[in-house]
């Protein structure tokens, strides 16, 4: 391989590689993105059952009705 040709193929390995970092970037921040939603979702079903649990009497559950 000629010089000029080794150095066309180190652009293409270059250009490549920042495309494949650029992809892997925006599905990184994509998964930050629902992690942190999930987070806040996560944070508001555990308000809505400790709100819940206050509720809730302290005695032991009534049985059911067919019983």
């Amino acid at each position: 391989m000629t010089s000029p040709d080794m150095i066309a193929e180190l652009e293409r390995r270059i250009a490549e590689q920042e495309r494949v970092i650029a992809d892997l970037n925006e599905m990184v921040v994509a998964q930050w993105r629902k992690i942190d939603g999930l987070e806040r979702r996560l944070g508001e079903l555990r308000e809505e059952f400790d709100a819940a649990s206050r509720l809730r009497s302290d005695g032991p559950e009534p049985p059911p009705p067919h019983y």
